[in-house]
């Protein structure tokens, strides 16, 4: 424990002084992968050399003005984000989710004191939901044992078991429900898509308001740039942080309503700096080029079809496939490589595949040597023996050939690994 810091957090007693993709270094230079991703922050992982570079080239020109003037990297991560959501909507720059989240209350609650002839204040949140530590935001979340010691807190936040109880709790004083479509503290919990859609229609019936906050739902968190768009809704506020600018602080408030606040309502001082903003838009550029939904894929087995149809992933005869999705015959733990046939690759050299390549496999296909490999190719098939047996690397060219490894070249491999031993 240190004598100079609020004990506020439980902290191991490691330290890190040295992260590159998704593994981190202690002082010791053990190794660690990083399986939190920085509590969902680090969505380009550690030391990504883009993101790197943007951030020295940004400190050497200015690190932060003020939002009395207008801020160049601010316009531009502001179109970004908004192009991406596919929603025609205006962004507030802030620090954090929790000042995010603090915003979008601060603006529906104008909402409803300008719309209607009687205020409308009440915003209804979902229990076991989490919007933040501020008092505001601590109070919108439902979770009654976060709520001892801190009050009083701000009237105007109720608490619904789901949505269809949310939907019967609306009454003349509702300005609004605010909700995480998968709740990240309340036990990754998925709201149900046809509820949502259900309380979204209610809500433009009665001119309310749908808050969406995806402070660990957005940024590609759950395949599309917002969970919102997987939903097919279209919500009057979103909120976003963490993953946005790869570990620099920074978060924004989203919303299509657009004169609702007006000058000296509210700001940050450092809420959008060129810092922060122009490392958002490296970082939304990255995941974007990598953005695979809805593009074509090259996969050879029918078995697989059906996972690529729910995802809406073309591959029927595609021209420029972004990846190859495929099973393999093994995984060979001597050499880390994965061990592929005419079954899944047809009669492709690895220098013709996609430079991306997801594998699908199970630990029983786990096995130690490439001549096992071989040799359970041929226990496997008794008949319709496969050709063009190929091991490919991870992001590595094979440096001796031999007929395993024609046509080599590196790859982008992701691996799902299925436990069925």
């Amino acid at each position: 424990m240190n004598k100079y810091i609020l004990p506020l957090y439980n902290r191991l007693d490691i330290a890190f002084i040295k992260g590159k993709k998704s593994i981190l270094f202690d002082e010791n230079k053990k190794d660690y992968i990083d399986f939190a991703s920085g509590v969902g922050v680090n969505s380009l992982g550690y030391a990504n050399k883009k993101v790197a570079k943007t951030i020295e080239k940004q400190a050497k020109k200015v690190l932060h003005s003020s939002n009395i003037y207008r801020i160049k990297p601010q316009e531009e991560c502001a179109k970004k984000i908004v192009e991406l959501s596919t929603y025609d909507m205006q962004c507030f720059f802030c620090n954090s989710g929790a000042e995010a989240n603090e915003t979008a209350i601060k603006l529906a609650r104008k909402y409803g004191n300008v719309t209607f002839k009687t205020p409308k204040y009440k915003i209804i949140t979902i229990k076991n939901s989490f919007h933040g530590r501020t008092i505001a935001t601590l109070k919108a979340t439902a979770q009654e044992d976060k709520h001892k010691y801190f009050a009083p807190y701000p009237d105007g936040f109720v608490y619904a078991n789901d949505i269809n109880e949310a939907i019967s709790m609306i009454d003349d004083t509702t300005v609004g429900v605010m909700l995480e479509l998968i709740q990240g503290e309340g036990g990754i919990f998925m709201q149900d898509i046809f509820q949502v859609q259900r309380l979204e229609r209610i809500l433009k019936e009665k001119k309310l308001l749908l808050i969406i906050d995806e402070i660990q739902t957005g940024v590609y968190r759950s395949g599309n740039f917002l969970i919102s768009q997987y939903f097919g809704i279209k919500p009057d506020i979103v909120t976003l942080a963490k993953g946005l600018a790869s570990g620099i602080p920074i978060g924004v408030m989203m919303t299509n309503l657009k004169n609702i606040f007006i000058q000296g309502d509210h700001g940050s001082t450092f809420g959008g700096n060129p810092l922060c903003t122009k490392t958002a838009v490296e970082v939304l550029n990255i995941l974007e080029e990598n953005d695979w939904f809805e593009s074509e894929v090259l996969c050879y087995e029918p078995n697989l079809f059906a996972m690529l149809d729910e995802n809406k992933l073309k591959y029927n005869k595609p021209v420029n496939p972004k990846f190859l999705l495929a099973n393999c015959e093994n995984l060979i733990a001597e050499e880390g490589s994965v061990l592929f046939s005419s079954k899944q690759i047809k009669q492709h050299k690895p220098n013709e595949l996609p430079t991306n390549i997801i594998v699908i496999a199970t630990t029983s296909q786990m096995i130690d040597s490439k001549s096992d490999g071989l040799s359970a190719i041929k226990k496997k098939y008794e008949r319709d023996y496969p050709t063009n047996i190929t091991t490919i690397k991870y992001f590595e060219k094979a440096k001796v050939e031999d007929f395993t490894q024609y046509g080599s070249s590196a790859k982008n491999l992701y691996l799902l690994l299925l436990e069925n031993l």
